[in-house]
């Protein structure tokens, strides 16, 4: 089978990466695509992220139903930070009879220079890359790299989590589900 993994803190998950999944998905570049919640990014602030399980819960309701997507905790197994070339090497190992790739934003694929073994990662893996607005990264990096016709949606977790600080309605941004989970729990306040 192929997997598309789409990597993310995912704090929260939103409408906005399930867009881009179902795209992935629809355009059948991959059979599945799993949403590996990094439970602490070596490029990220810790201190702004929810506890990881309840971050994979919100991935859970978010893509609950549809079996196009898989929610994945394989980092919460692995050393922390967490580092794709890591997390790659074990999904090889543990999934022999899956192809992986990975998805990522244009932004994300600006600082891959700064990944770890990003040159490897390069070398031995496709990518799917859909555009973030004001970040132009076609041919910016050798490699096999696929741009997606994806649709542009600029929806951030970062603008999310100020609306809930500020009482600002979050619905349409995030599922139902997701939303009164996030509400009911006070998550991010």
């Amino acid at each position: 089978m192929k997997v598309g993994l789409y990597f993310g803190s995912f704090n929260p998950i939103h409408v906005g990466h399930l867009i881009v999944a179902s795209h992935v998905a629809n355009t059948k570049l991959v059979d599945q695509v799993w949403f590996v919640v990094s439970p602490l990014n070596p490029l990220k602030p810790a201190n702004s992220l929810l506890n990881e399980y309840n971050r994979l819960n919100l991935v859970h309701l978010a893509i609950e139903g549809d079996n196009r997507f898989r929610a994945c905790d394989v980092e919460f197994k692995l050393p922390k930070p967490s580092f794709t070339i890591d997390t790659l090497s074990y999904l090889n190992e543990r999934y022999p009879q899956h192809e992986f790739s990975i998805i990522m934003g244009s932004d994300s694929l600006l600082n891959l220079h700064k990944w770890k073994n990003y040159d490897q990662l390069i070398k031995h893996c496709v990518f799917f890359i859909y555009d973030r607005l004001g970040f132009e990264a076609k041919e910016s990096i050798r490699g096999n790299i696929n741009y997606l016709d994806a649709p542009t949606v600029e929806i951030s977790s970062t603008q999310i989590r100020k609306n809930i600080r500020e009482n600002v309605s979050n619905r349409y941004l995030l599922t139902d589900a997701v939303r009164i989970e996030v509400e009911t729990n006070n998550y991010y306040k």
